[in-house]
Parts: structure tokens; C-alpha cells; sequence
């Protein structure tokens, strides 16, 4: 989700947001240059107006709104900073198409020879699970479909492969754990306050079975691309099914608290407590999936909420929250994927999103 850069106009704290960029008002680097936002404009729009959101590049002195940008920054980034045409940004290069690479970068739990066709165990399970296709009247979640050509799923583990190197994060399917950060007896739905929804065991296996096609290397029928405009960004490589299942959002998990001044784009809300010190985000900037490159859209336009085709749910899934992103709609192939960010929270500014 890096590419759905977000920006903080406000001058308070929400706890319950998912991402708590600084404040750029409060910005040393915005202080030390506040004479010279007076008199300058955004190259991109000609205002000048939002002085609080304008960055000069340290090369040629242009200015930009961190909204104007494309990919947007999260807030006014610390140190230098240097404008698109003076940071010659260019198209990352593709991850090298080599079987056993990306074997070893996903952690794929076969051989290299068996990559090339379904194992009868998968076509069997797939079979097994054709009980929640036909249930969705009484909406059970689905599991992911993968592409039927082995070569494709290649390509796109190799897309998810080259955004996380380019971004420097490491592959992880799971919520992890880290010294100093939150531990793992924090993930407590108990503490969600108003309660937290229970994930049905049907679901949990579609869930599960999700986790156990990503092990042998079949992964959702996705790519990821990268926009001149967002950044990188998710599309579908196959049409997807309402209520199908399209990653879990995951990352390590950390107190809230701690992330409050955090310039990270990509936090997501894990635990909203009744006590706001037990409050958790999933940090994926280290760690993640490709749930970190999906965007989120500006729900406060028609035409936000017409591209929304995902929706964020989090669950009690025995025991520990979880987040799960699903399709709330059926999504066809080439169709970029765009969740609400706020959840059912609704209090997050996003009106700046693509």
C-alpha cells in the first residue's frame, strides 16, 4: 500500500487512525522554512495556498503540495528532499524471472519440478472447497482461484518480488512479532472496544486453505504494476469473485503509541482497545505481502467509492485479530484494486487519495 501515499491536515492526534503521519506543521524542516513558503507555489497546480503542505526541493527550490506529488507523500519527509524532475525517478527494474529465486524468496514449500503443474492433493482441496462457491447466498468468504498457468504465477510472484525489493521489504505471509515492539499477548480481541467480530469456522478455512495455496506456491491472481501517477499499484490478472478472499494484511504489529509520530504510509489498524494504550497497528514498511501495495481510495468523492472493489475487515480469528482484505464486489481482469482505508471507522481525511 505504499503507493496510496496519505497526508495529515490536521493538527490532532486521532488514535483510531490507521495512519499517524506527522504533522506537518509541527515539521523542523517546515519551520526553518517558513519564510520561504510564504512567497512560494506549487509547480504542479500554481497555488500557494496549504503553505503547511508545500515542499521546496533542496536542489532547485521548486515547490510541490505533498497532495500534487505522484506517488502523494505521507507528510514532509525528514532531511533532504528532492523534487521528480531533480530526483530523476525512474521505473524500478524487474525482479530476474528465475524459477529457483523466486522459490527461495517466497519460501515456496515444494520442489522446483513440481511448480510446473497442480499437485492431485490441490485439485482435490480446490474440489473440496467448491461448497463455499456455491454458498454465497449465505455469504461465506471464498478462497482465491489462482491462474491455472504456472507461468503466470511466476510472472506475478515476480511483480510482488520486484515492489518489495524496490521498496526494501522483506517477503512475510504473517503478523510478526518483534523485540521491542508489541508482543504477541497484545493481539487480544477481548480488548477491541465495542467487541470484535468472530471470523465463522467456514470462513477459517477458506482462510486457511488461502495460507496453504500461498505455501505451495499458487498465489492470488494478481500483479502488481508500477504508475507514474500511484506509485505501485495491485491489479487483477483474472476475474475475481465477490467475497473471495485477497490477502491478509500483514506486517509487524506494534503499540500505537509508539507509531504516533511515525512518517510510515502503509499502517493499518490492527486492535482499536478500549484503552487507547493497548491500541495495535501492523507495520508491513520492514515486512509485508501485497496487501501493502493495494491503495486506498477518497471515499469522500462518487467517484472514490464507484473504483472501490475491496473491503478491510478485521476479525477474531481464534483468538488473534486478524485483517483481511475481500472483494465486496465481482472484480474483472485488468481492474486495479481500491479499498476504503478507513474501514468502517470513517476518520481518516482521505481526500487526497487516488
Amino acid at each position: 500500500m505504499a503507493s496510496s501515499a496519505k497526508t495529515k491536515t490536521t493538527t490532532t492526534v486521532a488514535l483510531r487512525r490507521r495512519t499517524q503521519a506527522p504533522n506537518p506543521l509541527s515539521s523542523s524542516l517546515y519551520a526553518d522554512n517558513a519564510a520561504d513558503y510564504d512567497d512560494a507555489c506549487c509547480n504542479e497546480c500554481g497555488s500557494g495556498h496549504s503553505p503547511a503542505e508545500l515542499l521546496l526541493c533542496d536542489k532547485c527550490d521548486g515547490g510541490y503540495h505533498l497532495f500534487c506529488l505522484r506517488p502523494i507523500l505521507v507528510s514532509v519527509p525528514k532531511g533532504s528532499w528532492f523534487c521528480p524532475s531533480c530526483s530523476n525517478l525512474k521505473k524500478p527494474k524487474s525482479f530476474p524471472l528465475v524459477q529457483t529465486k523466486i522459490i527461495d524468496f517466497f519460501r515456496i514449500q515444494r520442489s522446483p519440478e513440481l511448480i510446473q503443474k497442480l499437485s492431485q492433493d490441490s485439485l482435490k482441496k480446490r474440489k473440496r472447497s467448491s461448497s463455499l462457491v456455491m454458498s454465497k447466498k449465505k455469504r461465506k468468504l471464498l478462497p482465491f482461484t489462482p491462474s491455472e498457468d504456472p507461468e503466470r504465477r511466476l510472472e506475478q510472484m515476480r511483480s510482488l518480488a520486484t515492489a518489495l525489493t524496490a521498496s526494501g521489504t522483506e517477503y512475510s505471509n504473517e503478523l510478526t512479532y518483534q523485540p521491542g515492539m508489541a508482543p504477541r499477548s497484545a493481539n487480544c480481541p477481548a480488548l477491541e472496544k465495542g467487541g470484535m467480530q468472530v471470523l465463522p469456522k467456514e470462513d477459517i478455512e477458506a482462510l486457511n486453505m488461502c495460507k496453504r495455496m500461498m505455501d505451495r506456491g499458487e498465489c492470488p491472481p494478481l500483479m502488481v504494476v508500477f504508475d507514474p501517477k500511484e506509485g505501485f499499484t495491485v491489479e487483477a490478472d483474472r476475474s475475481i469473485k465477490d467475497l473471495t478472499i485477497i490477502t491478509e494484511y500483514v506486517g509487524d504489529v506494534d503499540y500505537l503509541k509508539n507509531r504516533e509520530n511515525d512518517d510510515g504510509d502503509s499502517m493499518m489498524t490492527l486492535l482499536c482497545a478500549a484503552n487507547p494504550s493497548q491500541s495495535l497497528v501492523i507495520c508491513p514498511d520492514k515486512r509485508g505481502n501485497i496487501a501493502r501495495f493495494i491503495n486506498g481510495i477518497n471515499n469522500h468523492s462518487l467517484d472514490g467509492k464507484k473504483k472501490q472493489n475491496l473491503k478491510c475487515v478485521r476479525f477474531n480469528v481464534n483468538g488473534s485479530c486478524r485483517v483481511l482484505l475481500i472483494a465486496n464486489r465481482d472484480i474483472k481482469k485488468g481492474e486495479r484494486l481500491y479499498y476504503d482505508y478507513n474501514g468502517y471507522e470513517h476518520e481518516y481525511p482521505t481526500e487526497h487519495f487516488v
